[in-house]
Parts: C-alpha cells; structure tokens; sequence
C-alpha cells in the first residue's frame, strides 16, 4: 500500500491542488464578473461572456506563473539536493516536473480557447450595440463619452469600425492573436513524434515562450474591457440610475443620476509572472556562465551502430550518478543545446557521454567528430542536473531497465557500483544489482564494453519481479527505469502488482527517466 501511495496518491494529490486551485479562480472570478456591481454596465453589453473571458484569464495568469518553474533545472537540482534528507516520496515528486510542465501547457491551451472565444463574442456584442439605433440601455452605453475622452465604455467608436480592424490594431487584439499562435506553435511542436523526429523543430519553436510572456504582460495595458468607475459608482449606483440612461437620448433627468463613468480593468498578469520569470532569467544566467567554461576533449571513440563516445574534463565539474548534462557544439548551432545522460562514474578522472544518431543534430556531431577536420570541434556543456537514478543507492536491491540507447544512464552507476565494490565502500546499502536488460543489437555492450549478459526482445516481466520478490522477500527493492511510456506502464504496474501489503516484506518502488 505504501509503494501503491508513493506512485499514485501523491502525485494525484498534487495534481487534484493543482486542479482544486484552477477551478477555484475560475468560479471565484466568473461570480464577480458575473455580479459585481461595479461591472453591471459592461455586462448589459457583454452579457456572460464578460465572465468567461476574465475567469479564464485569471486562469492563464496562474498557470503561465506555473509553466517555467518545472524547467528550472537548477532549481530542481537545488530542491533534489536539499531534501537528500528527506523521505522518497517527496524526491520522487521532481521527477514529475515534464509531467507536470506538459499538464499546465495542456491548462493554458484550453483557458486560451476559452478565453478567446469569449473575446470573439465580445468584439460582436461591441460591435451590435455601436450599430444599433434602437435607444436601447446598450446602444445609449455605447454612445456615453465617444467625445475624446477617456470615460468610455464600449471600445468601438464608430459605425465603420469592424471587430476584425479592433483585433489587430488594438494592443489586447493584437498580443492576443500573437500569444495565440505562439501557444498553437509550441503544444503543436511538442508532440511526441515531432519532438522524437525532429528536435531542431521543438527546439526553436518552444523558445517561442519569450514572445508568449512578453504578449502576455502587456497584453491588458489598453483596458479595452471596462467597467464603472470607483467614484462614478458610489455617487450614481446602476441598479438605480440604468433605467434613467434611455431617456432623453442618454441624458438622465433623475437629479439623483448622472452619465456613469468607466475605466479599464488594471493589467494584472506582470504581477503573476514576475517571480518566475526572474527566476527563469538567472537560471538561464547561471547556466550561460557555467557553459563558458573551457571542456577538454580527452577522447572520442567510434562504437558501432553510430554511437559515439566522448570523454571529457573539466574544472570543477562534480557529478553523481545518472545525471544528465546538455551539451553545444558551437560549429553545428550556435543556439541547440541536446541533453545527454553521463555514462561515466563519480569516480572516473573523466565525465562521458554516449550519442547516438537520432537526428540532424547528433548526425552532424557524429559526422564532425569522426572526420576532425580542420580539428576536434569544440563543446559546450552545462550541468550536471539530476534524475531519479540518484536514489539508486538508496535501495537494498536496485532493478536497472534500459531498452536502447536507454541503457546510458546505467552504465555510470554499474561502474560507480564496481569502484565501490572494489574499495569496499561500507556506505553503500545496495547488495546486488538485481536485473540489468539491455536491448541492443550486438553481443558486447555499446556502453560499457563489457560482455554483460543481454536479453534481445522483450523480456516476461511477471517472470522477472516473481524471481527478484523471491530471492529478496523483505527488501526495498528501487525499479529505475529509462524507456519509452509504455514500458512504463507495464512496470509500474508490475511494481504495485508483486509489492506486498505487509510492511515487513518486500516493496518494489518505480523511477523512471524524464528530461
């Protein structure tokens, strides 16, 4: 039951305040839209659509307040590091943070659409009540203040003024179409085939994200929605003056009611997105200065299925196991940067990594390397940052499962596994390393080198925790996985499946690769 909360509850919970908090600013703000005196004007113009429109905006703020902080990945390391102490279930949560980073995306595209579409009935509502000549409360609330001043309601000014022209030449029209396709560009290239096959595309398109929050801060600067002002609202209250508006042309007669006031809805969205952007910028800061430091070389070597192999050094580079590192080849692109699980050791005099051919990008690397013309081509790298591979120490009995070039990030902590063997280090709390399946098309291992048994195919994996539950029927046995999703799955439910109730007896406890 223990195993079954770590790798379901948790997160649910997590997930479940993440949600809870969403729905709450969306209700909480539709109600005020939707009843606030203050905005009882805007609505006989608008009707609901005022409210759909501000609840989802509301929405976005929050969730784009959200989006950078899970691809902070120094923050992470720093989190990751911090709670060394801590129990594994709140480890275990950073290593949710793409999963997490993909949900909030997923918030904002459908806030957007919502958003959006509200805006679409808006600038059509504006736009009737402009045209019409009825005499109707509306039609008079658009007419009020259209003499240069700035007290008007309705953002349309005259019968030739079309919704379309409102959209891109006002500032919220044109920022919104903006952030709009920016975020239709970003999800879109996100998707998995698209970021599998073609990085370079997911690359780029994604720092899209600069113009998305630069559209989003001044996106409600012009005020185009308004509603009664503060003053005008105490001294002449709509529920008693509205009726006397239709009179006289708009001119009230009441002595107690004069022509309301309006003002723009203050631009909030800076004040939401301001930290994490801070945040964002000396992440990219400290990630810029540690990549300028010089990166030696030591060795390249050639493996087959084009794998290439580089062994490098430099100063005050420190690692742990399973960590990942980005790395730039300044004569390939100036501006990809490619994240690479370490295949060497904490106690190598070196750190490695293993490319493998899966694009133009590592293609073109591969290329460069082997022919070393003029010279070796110089790297970038920055890291390294952490993965859940860390806490592969901390079991008793460790399950390493890499299907393909998958198998990297274990390759380091089979090496780390072996120096600590062999200077019998007394800290070490794994006693055997369970399982290692690596699924490769040659005898030798690609990585290693070494003639690690291999399991071509796909292994019976109810065989596989039925034999590792027997041998070990009171261990904590820690299931780390670099895969694809749906190998995933299979082992996690595998590890809920042979956990027992008892706590006295064996738990499998599943890590999975993300970056």
């Amino acid at each position: 039951m223990g195993n079954w909360l770590v790798n379901h509850w948790f997160p649910a919970l997590v997930i479940a305040a993440w949600l809870g908090i969403n729905i709450f600013l969306f209700v909480y703000y539709f109600l005020m839209f939707d009843m606030d005196e203050k905005f009882y004007y805007t609505r006989e113009i608008l009707g609901s659509a005022l409210a759909w429109a501000r609840a989802s905006a509301k929405c976005l703020n929050f969730n784009s307040m959200l989006i950078l902080l899970p691809v902070c990945r120094n923050l992470l390391s720093f989190l990751r590091g911090a709670c060394s102490l801590c129990r594994r279930t709140m480890r275990k949560q950073l290593d949710h943070n793409l999963t997490f980073h993909k949900l909030v995306a997923y918030m904002l595209a459908l806030m957007t659409a919502v958003h959006t579409i509200a805006h679409l009935f808006n600038l059509e509502r504006y736009n009737d009540s402009q045209q019409a000549a009825d005499g109707s409360l509306s039609s008079v609330l658009s007419d009020l203040h259209q003499d240069g001043s700035d007290k008007w309601l309705n953002p349309i000014h005259s019968n030739s003024t079309t919704p379309a022209y409102v959209t891109f030449t006002s500032i919220p029209g044109l920022t919104g179409v903006i952030i709009t396709v920016a975020l239709i560009l970003m999800v879109t290239s996100s998707m998995e085939f698209i970021r599998r096959s073609y990085f370079e595309v997911f690359w780029y398109t994604h720092h899209l994200f600069i113009i998305y929050f630069a559209g989003l801060v001044i996106h409600g600067i012009a005020g185009l929605v308004r509603g009664q002002t503060e003053e005008s609202l105490k001294k002449y209250s709509p529920q008693r003056c509205a009726q006397y508006l239709v009179y006289r042309d708009g001119r009230s007669t009441h002595h107690h009611c004069k022509e309301p006031e309006f003002g723009g809805i203050p631009t909030e969205s800076w004040k939401w997105v301001l930290a994490p952007i801070l945040l964002y910028v000396f992440e990219r800061i400290l990630r810029f200065w540690r990549s300028r430091q010089r990166v030696v070389i030591t060795k390249v070597v050639t493996h087959p299925s084009k794998v290439l192999e580089l062994q490098m050094h430099k100063k005050g580079f420190n690692m742990e196991v399973g960590q990942y590192i980005f790395i730039n080849c300044p004569s390939i692109s100036l501006l990809e940067w490619h994240p690479f699980t370490l295949t060497s050791a904490p106690e190598d005099n070196f750190f490695s990594v293993h490319i493998r051919a899966a694009g133009d990008w590592t293609e073109n690397v591969i290329d460069a390397f082997q022919q070393q013309k003029p010279k070796i081509p110089r790297i970038e790298v920055d890291g390294p940052f952490g993965t859940a591979s860390e806490d592969v120490f901390q079991y008793e009995v460790a399950m390493l499962i890499g299907a393909g070039i998958g198998v990297t990030p274990f390759a380091s902590v089979l090496k780390s596994i072996w120096y600590k063997f062999q200077h019998a280090d007394q800290s070490l709390k794994t006693k055997k390393a369970g399982h290692a399946v690596l699924n490769f098309d040659t005898v030798t291992d690609v990585v290693t080198g070494l003639k690690q048994k291999t399991s071509f195919g796909r292994p019976m994996w109810s065989n596989e925790f039925s034999a590792v539950a027997t041998a070990h029927p009171k261990s904590v046995v820690g299931v780390f996985l670099c895969g694809p999703e749906a190998l995933a799955k299979s082992l996690q439910k595998c590890c809920h499946q042979y956990s027992r109730l008892d706590p006295r007896k064996v738990k499998f406890y599943f890590n999975k690769e993300n970056f």
